[in-house]
């Protein structure tokens, strides 16, 4: 077992983690990559009274490039990992003996992957374990295959989700393999790094879309919704930033759909609210959600969200207000909105004020905090 100490050494150290140091909260993830898991985390941990609640945190798969590893850095919290090629045995092991040494309270795993780890390292102690699940409940049983997505489903019997309509689809799932308890605990944003831009919707330059360029996020009924726009003699111009394996395919769409000069693919960007200032308008097509970030972070910065209907965001984006939710697959309709907010600048602008106005009541980072310290109480913590 490895510690990066960003307070002291700012590279990664293989100096042993001191018995004598406190940590109540340790904190277990599979990356630090540009994930909202990963995002979240970071806002967790910057917000925490850390003082109170000193805290460190354990990556399951390393790496120094991952953007996270210097923003949590920064916040003097102890990172630790495993060299590579570490088996997965030989993690489970140095999770329990990092456990016994920090004398942890606490073991939350951020990772669906990650949540049998924590239950593991907990077990036959007085340390409190929670899991979580940020996506879809079927979905990442799937993905984390056979035995691991069973084990992680079920344990720890107290699980940390972020969104309702898994924890409602976990609850009414009627399998053996589903936590015991489910506490939902909202995505937070950081209100004034994503604050209200532009709100001249007549200098906007184009539509925004972001996400990983995935299968299931299906960014082809994108494409289609502008060639069909475009057919109907409304101009519009998407930009799309992410990046993925579906890129060439996307690509190759384009051109045969005749709208390269309608659609921008800009790669992965850290800046997101960059993109969101001079967009008019966000589209979202994901046939699968938790509590998507990208949503919430358009609301904040004063821009209308057409959406397909899929996880919590029928509860995040109220429809005729804030923006539109499409029921899922209905690609006319959709199309039928983005020219309803391209002709209407008066529309677009009042739909913006809306969103922020309900990300400042619902979306702040402290809720974030209290209810994770909230869901640790509940699952038998006892916060002296």
């Amino acid at each position: 077992m490895k510690a990066i100490r960003s307070s002291s050494y700012g590279t990664p150290s293989e100096t042993a983690v001191s018995s004598s140091r406190r940590c109540r909260i340790l904190y277990i993830i599979g990356q630090l990559g540009c994930g909202g898991a990963e995002r979240q985390l970071f806002y967790l941990l910057r917000e925490l009274d850390r003082e109170l609640y000193p805290s460190d945190v354990l990556v399951w798969n390393y790496s120094t490039d991952h953007r996270y590893v210097n923003e949590i850095g920064s916040l003097s919290v102890p990172i630790h990992f495993f060299p590579r090629r570490t088996s997965s045995a030989a993690k489970l092991q140095g999770v329990r003996r990092l456990v016994q040494s920090l004398g942890a309270e606490v073991i939350h795993s951020c990772s669906f992957f990650t949540n049998f780890a924590a239950y593991w390292a907990t077990f036959n102690t007085k340390a409190v374990a929670l899991g979580s699940l940020r996506g879809e409940f079927s979905k990442e049983k799937k993905d984390s295959g056979p035995l691991l997505g069973r084990l992680s489903a079920r344990w720890p019997r107290y699980q940390v989700y972020n969104s309702f309509f898994s924890a409602e689809r976990a609850g009414r799932s009627g399998e053996i393999f589903t936590p015991k308890h489910i506490n939902v605990v909202r995505n937070g944003l950081d209100l004034q790094h994503f604050c209200a831009l532009n709100g001249n919707a007549m200098v906007r330059e184009y539509i925004a879309g972001v996400g990983s360029l995935l299968s299931l996020k299906r960014w082809d009924r994108v494409l289609r919704i502008v060639h069909e726009v475009s057919r109907k003699g409304v101009g519009c111009k998407v930009r799309i930033a992410g990046d993925g394996p579906e890129r060439k395919q996307l690509e190759r769409q384009v051109q045969d759909l005749g709208i390269s000069k309608n659609v921008e693919f800009l790669g992965a960007t850290l800046d997101v609210r960059g993109l969101l200032e001079k967009s008019r308008f966000l589209v979202h097509t994901s046939d699968t959600e938790g509590c998507p970030n990208v949503v919430m972070e358009a609301m904040a910065c004063g821009r209308p969200v057409v959406a397909m209907e899929a996880g919590d965001i029928p509860l995040l984006v109220e429809n005729g207000m804030t923006g539109f939710v499409i029921r899922r697959g209905d690609e006319m309709a959709f199309a039928e909105r983005v020219m309803q907010l391209l002709d209407d600048d008066d529309l677009c602008h009042r739909m913006g004020l809306t969103a922020r106005a309900k990300a400042e009541q619902e979306f702040g980072v402290r809720s974030l905090v209290d209810e994770t310290l909230n869901a640790y109480r509940a699952a038998g913590w006892k916060d002296a």
